[in-house]
């Protein structure tokens, strides 16, 4: 059911819902969710879990991965869409660093895109459109930087971003396995390092 057909009272309960869901998926992990677990959180009865989402389960945590996917963007604003100075650099990484410290071993999106992108096409196109729009903002700051004379020419932007993103998320998944940042710092430092040659 797409928000923009919805009353502002409807939009505002299907939000409460998806909320409910991502908290409740962030504080308990997936297995541990019941649809009786997001009715109790969201102050909502099944009936209307079901008006929202007439798909059930697997719809409603598509629409929670939709949202931690632009969560984990807006969180690193305003940083991630001005990379033009090496300090805007560094705030970027502090941002990115500061955003999975808070988020811990339970990242909602990283569980929600395993259990359903092995089986759901459009949970793939979120993580994909997540991925590209993310490489796209950096390779934007690389290419600034380089028209500005502060990274080399002949660095590959494309390609560099794409590092970096992946940089990222293997420190993330680390940080999910063992609750510990220093190696998504030390990715991202390297990162840094690389870029400044």
């Amino acid at each position: 059911m797409r928000s923009s057909v919805l009353t502002a009272k409807g939009a505002a309960t299907r939000q409460r819902i998806i909320d409910g869901a991502g908290d409740e998926i962030r504080e308990h992990g997936i297995a541990a969710v019941t649809l009786d677990d997001i009715c109790r959180r969201s102050g909502t009865g099944k009936s209307q879990l079901f008006h929202y989402f007439p798909g059930g389960r697997e719809e409603l945590l598509l629409a929670v991965a939709r949202r931690e996917a632009d969560r984990v963007l807006a969180d690193q604003q305003p940083h991630l869409g001005q990379l033009t100075t090496w300090p805007a650099w560094q705030d970027w990484r502090d941002a990115v660093v500061q955003r999975y410290r808070r988020q811990g071993v339970h990242c909602p999106l990283g569980v929600l895109i395993t259990e359903l992108g092995r089986h759901t096409p459009s949970a793939q196109a979120v993580t994909r459109q997540l991925l590209e729009q993310w490489q796209r903002d950096v390779q934007a700051g690389i290419t600034a930087m380089q028209e500005s004379g502060e990274i080399a020419a002949d660095l590959n932007p494309s390609r560099t971003a794409a590092a970096i993103i992946a940089a990222i998320q293997g420190g993330v998944t680390i940080l999910m396995s063992t609750g510990s940042v220093a190696h998504l710092e030390a990715a991202l430092d390297t990162a840094l390092a690389y870029l400044r040659g």
